[in-house]
């Protein structure tokens, strides 16, 4: 049998290394992939395959750490080689990169499937990216899939409950202080935290940059008497979501906890400031709320929010008020459910 005759695999393969919050919001091209071809294999990041291992389209991840072990050229070709051997037979690129368009190409799979762009020449068939609605139906049409047809999900495991629920068991809300991006981060959650107390426990979800915010916002509750854990960078990533999973609601900053508490069905207040919804990136479901500042001119500033306001008065999330958090928390009504 010549070079290149030897039968293909019909495993299908996804390559997704963006960000944690992109991970989350391709769960729905999973499920379309996976229920068309079966089971998926995926590649994404460390921090991300926990959150993929349990979901229920996907038969296997495989972790790249394209910015620590597997960094660089020879990180990228030893992966490839390892994906060669499987013999994919097609692979889906939702995210557009050089990167991920090259490692289609060196592990030599035959039908790979991307978003028209400056890659498109690494692909053999390129498809139209959706200018419009949100990003996870954006993705859903890279499997010629119309917006809605599924949604985001994810499956923490039993002990990830059990780990939650050893931490907090009780009604509570959900903050999430933190961003990877330092004019994302509304400066108000010590104070709201104070007023929600006066009805119901808190629990501050983030990594371990996270902490020093979510001690701050413990130390703002204690006076109440009202239980307040700060479970910032104390809970896995899977943990962290099955946490949201538990919270009567989530208010958030434009960060990854916003695309969790999606995927785990969890009420949303998100403060939007640098950014805006439009962008794609919002609360998905009817009721979810997305707060901010009408009317700025500097806004939005840039795609994912800068470290800090570049005219300094960084007022796209400072004018966003505690009482209007407030207001959206009793418009959703999740308290009022739970009580």
């Amino acid at each position: 049998m010549g070079r290149g005759s030897a039968p293909l695999s019909s495993a299908t393969l996804v390559i997704q290394t963006a960000f944690l919050g992109d991970v989350v919001l391709t769960t729905p091209l999973l499920s379309a992939v996976a229920a068309d071809s079966g089971p998926v294999d995926v590649v994404t990041t460390p921090i991300a395959a926990p959150l993929l291992e349990t979901h229920p389209a996907v038969r296997r991840v495989i972790a790249y750490d394209k910015r620590g072990s597997d960094r660089g050229w020879s990180g990228l070709r030893k992966l490839a080689r390892r994906l060669q051997a499987e013999q994919y037979g097609r692979a889906y690129l939702p995210h557009r990169s050089l990167r991920s368009a090259a490692l289609g190409v060196l592990a030599r799979i035959p039908s790979r499937i991307g978003f028209s762009g400056p890659w498109s020449l690494l692909y053999t068939e390129s498809r139209p990216k959706p200018a419009r609605g949100h990003e996870s139906d954006r993705l859903l049409a890279l499997a010629d899939k119309p917006p809605g047809v599924y949604a985001p999900h994810l499956r923490p495991t039993g002990a990830d409950e059990q780990a939650v629920a050893a931490l907090i068991n009780e009604a509570f809300v959900a903050l999430a202080p933190g961003s990877i991006w330092g004019s994302k981060r509304w400066p108000y959650y010590p104070e709201l935290a104070a007023r929600l107390a006066e009805r119901v426990a808190v629990a501050v979800v983030g990594g371990p940059d996270d902490v020093e915010l979510g001690d701050r916002i413990v130390a703002a509750v204690r006076p109440s008497g009202r239980r307040a854990v700060n479970a910032c960078g104390r809970l896995t990533i899977r943990q962290s979501a099955s946490l949201i999973g538990r919270a009567a609601l989530l208010v958030t900053n434009d960060s990854a906890p916003l695309h969790l508490a999606t995927a785990m069905g969890t009420p949303i207040v998100a403060l939007f400031g640098p950014t805006v919804t439009e962008f794609g990136f919002g609360p998905l479901r009817a009721g979810d709320v997305a707060l901010g500042l009408d009317g700025l001119q500097c806004r939005p500033c840039s795609p994912h929010g800068p470290p800090q306001c570049p005219l300094g008065h960084h007022r796209c999330m400072r004018d966003i008020t505690v009482e209007a958090v407030l207001a959206a928390i009793e418009e959703i009504g999740a308290l009022r459910r739970r009580s």
